[in-house]
This record gives C-alpha cells, structure tokens and sequence, in this order.
C-alpha cells in the first residue's frame, strides 16, 4: 500500500513539474524576430555612435545611451540561445542556456534598466537645475559611473557561472526547466542576485516616475509664470522625452516583475503551474521587446543621434549625384567640341 501510493505521488509530481511545450514554438519564433530586429537597428545605433565621424562630440547623455546601445546589442546576441532551447532537446544547449546564456541575458536587462535610470536622472537635472553644475553631472563622472556598472554586473555574472559549473548535479535526463542543474549553494546565490535586481527595478521605476511628475510640475509652472515661449517649449519637449523613456520602461519591465509576485506565491500548486510558466515568458518577450523600441528613442529624443546619423546630408548627396555627373558629362562634351 505505501508503494503503491509513493508511485502515485512521484506520478503527480513527475505531471506537475513537466512543461507542455505546445507554445514553445510560438516563442521561438517571436525571439526570432525579436533578434533580427534587434540586432539590425542596434548594430546599426552602434555604428552612428561609434564609427560617426562626429563621435568625438560627447556629452552625459551620449556616454549613457552608448552604454545602453551595447547593453541592448549584447541582450540580442543571447537570444539565438534561447531559441535554441525552446525547438532543441539537447543537454548541451540546455546546459548552456541554464548556467551561461540566461545569467548574461538577465545583466544585460537590469544594465538597461539602470542606463535608462542614468539617462532619466541627467534629463531631471537639466530641467529642474539647469544652470546648476555638480561633479556627478559631468561626462568623466558618466564614464567611470557606466564603467562601475559594468564592471559590477560582471563581477556578478562570472561568480554566478563559475558557482553553477563547480557545484552542477550529475543529471540523467533532460529537465524542462533550470531548476534541476541548480545546486544548493547557486539557489542561494540566485535568491540573493534576485532579491537586489528586484530592488534595482523598484528604485528606479520610483525614480522614473519621480523625475516625470517633477519635470511635468515645471512645465506647468513655466506656463503659469508665462515665461518666454521658447523657454517654455524647450521644457515642453524635455517633458515628452521623458513620458517617452517612462512609458517605454513601464511597458517593457513592469509587467515582468509584476508577474514575478504571482510566480513566487502559487508555484508549488500544480494546477496553475502551465498558466503561471506562459505568463513569466510572455512578459519576458515583452521586456525583450526593449531592445527594438530603444533605438526608435534615441532618433526621436536624442538630438545628437539625429545629428550623427545626418540624414539630410545622406539624402542631400543622393540628390546631387545625378547633378553633378550630368555636369561632368557636360564639361567633357563641350571640351571635345570646342577641340
């Protein structure tokens, strides 16, 4: 009798911890074209800021959204990892979804979340304090406080990967989530890395909502005062730049840490399990979706980026092409005439 009912057990418990993976794939495919987009208009965002030939003019915000250019750039060349794992089987690529390809995915999101934190603060001082200057408001201090936060994230990232190859279980299957691989000592560690991205998430999303509400209460007090209407319309135009980066990050982000809650309290029921693994890579790809909306932002709010791309001048050069080899032409027919 006992037999027979510890063999019910693990049957439920063998139920319960599978996956269906009827959606998978749907999400390879969306990861799909998630990475090539990506890929396309960060590399593309990359080569306007670094191989411009107008690069050497730098400024706090530029040396931000570089940073958060190459964050993004190095969160989509993760990606072919994960689709990997949703349409493969195979240990070896799940191994190294689980203990590599995940960790730096998850650096690289909570790098552009602080990057778009760094940029949001710089946009608040500019408009709040605009003639007030400050040793952290300078483009050296920009450069060591991105350097700090890479260096952070990947002190983070190579003691997590080391911790998970030391002490890796010995498996005989293939498990359908990460958990199996993880080790006593890597759970710790997981829960202590989770507990401050979280706190990271919470801390900027308040700020990013602080800066707005201030930015907006100056607007409205600029127009109260009626100050000169350039004045006025420069702090408009901030204002929207930063309900722009404020929405793309409450879209983006907030639904995934919000689902993170449900996740952690009703796990251990069986029932909403399958529900619960669909939501968390729903709003995954949704926080992924980041890496395409940004580069969008940066031509729309960045001045400097429109500068750097030089469009006009690119469009300009196309136009004067046909003029100027129509008067090369010219020129060499009324040599030969006058000849």
């Amino acid at each position: 009798m006992d037999v027979t009912s510890s063999s019910n057990q693990s049957q439920v418990n063998d139920q319960c911890e599978h996956i269906d993976e009827s959606g998978h794939l749907f999400f390879a495919l969306a990861y799909s074209l998630v990475f090539v987009v990506g890929v396309v208009l960060n590399g593309f965002t990359l080569k306007v800021y670094f191989c411009s030939a107008q690069q050497q003019v730098s400024n706090i915000m530029m040396v931000y959204l570089k940073n958060l250019a190459a964050s993004d750039f190095l969160l989509c060349l993760c990606l072919p990892f994960s689709i990997a794992n949703y349409v493969s089987s195979s240990v070896t690529i799940r191994l190294v979804h689980c203990t590599f390809a995940s960790c730096v995915f998850y650096v690289n999101m909570y790098a552009s979340i602080l990057f778009m934190g760094y940029i949001a603060a710089d946009r608040y001082v500019k408009i709040i304090h605009p003639l007030r200057t400050h040793i952290l408001w300078t483009v050296k201090a920009a450069r060591i406080i991105s350097t700090v936060t890479w260096v952070f994230f990947l002190a983070v990232m190579i003691s997590y990967i080391t911790l998970s190859f030391l002490t890796k279980p010995e498996l005989t299957f293939v498990p359908d989530k990460c958990d199996p691989w993880q080790s006593p000592q890597v759970i710790v560690f997981y829960k202590i890395i989770h507990v401050g991205s979280t706190a990271t998430f919470l801390f900027v999303l308040v700020c990013l909502i602080f800066f707005y509400y201030s930015a907006t209460r100056s607007v409205l007090q600029a127009q109260q005062r009626q100050l000169a209407s350039s004045s006025c319309q420069k702090l408009m135009r901030s204002s929207r730049k930063m309900l722009v980066l404020v929405s793309v990050f409450c879209v983006c982000f907030v639904p995934y840490h919000l689902t993170l809650i449900p996740y952690a309290l009703l796990r251990r029921y069986c029932s909403l399990r399958l529900m619960l693994h669909y939501l968390i890579e729903g709003t995954m790809l949704l926080s992924v979706l980041n890496v395409c909306l940004d580069p969008v932002i940066y031509f729309f709010s960045c001045k400097a980026f429109r500068t750097n791309l030089n469009l006009k001048q690119m469009f300009s050069r196309n136009k004067q092409t046909p003029s100027t080899e129509t008067r090369r032409n010219e020129g060499q027919l009324s040599i030969i005439h006058t000849n």
